[in-house]
């Protein structure tokens, strides 16, 4: 497996770039996001790289940060999304942009990736909830910190769809509960703010 790239890049043209390493280039595919990050042709550059072996090719695909990289592999098991999707993902926003558009269900956002209709971004909130990092303090609209208690968050989400709530009922009764919010007392609060309704 080759993890990391530490060269002169030699060639930019997107989506694909060439990375000298000591006399061998290799061809990259990288999202715009890292794209817009490279230094210009002649300057060192380093990347962090998956390689996926297919049957007919050896694929090396370039990011910016090991953060990225681990958001490009999380996207590539996400049914029905290849590499290419994920490039697209990745081109669109960053991977923060991503976490938290799926932390907060912003199908719309998702949806507005070229590639990407409705169906795939439900598709991509159910399979990545919970599994996408931040790099820092971000929020959710709505002000809850993203990376706080995701495990919490959706084990009471859990409790309520065992409770016979529909998916929509749980997450808008869990969007506004506090961040460090214990999972019984979650679930009490969410129950609570159903009944209002």
């Amino acid at each position: 497996m080759i993890g990391r790239l530490s060269g002169k890049l030699i060639e930019k043209l997107p989506p694909q770039v060439v990375v000298d390493v000591n006399g061998v280039g290799y061809e990259v595919d990288v999202p715009m996001t890292t794209f817009y990050q490279l230094p210009a042709l002649g300057q060192p550059c380093t990347l962090f790289t998956h390689l996926a072996v297919r049957e007919d090719a050896h694929l090396l695909y370039g990011f910016a940060s090991k953060e990225e990289r681990q958001t490009f592999r999380q996207l590539i098991k996400v049914t029905g999304i290849g590499a290419k999707i994920a490039l697209a993902i990745l081109s669109g926003m960053t991977a923060d942009e991503l976490a938290i558009a799926v932390a907060s269900e912003d199908i719309k956002r998702l949806s507005a990736v070229p590639g990407i209709g409705k169906k795939t971004a439900e598709r991509l909130v159910l399979e990545l909830r919970g599994k996408l990092a931040t790099g820092g303090n971000l929020t959710v609209p709505g002000g809850l910190p993203f990376a706080a208690t995701p495990d919490e968050k959706s084990d009471i989400v859990n409790a309520l769809l065992a409770l016979g709530y529909n998916e929509k009922e749980a997450a808008a009764a869990t969007k506004s509960l506090p961040a460090d919010v214990t999972v019984s007392e979650g679930v009490r609060l969410a129950l609570k703010s159903l009944m209002k309704v």
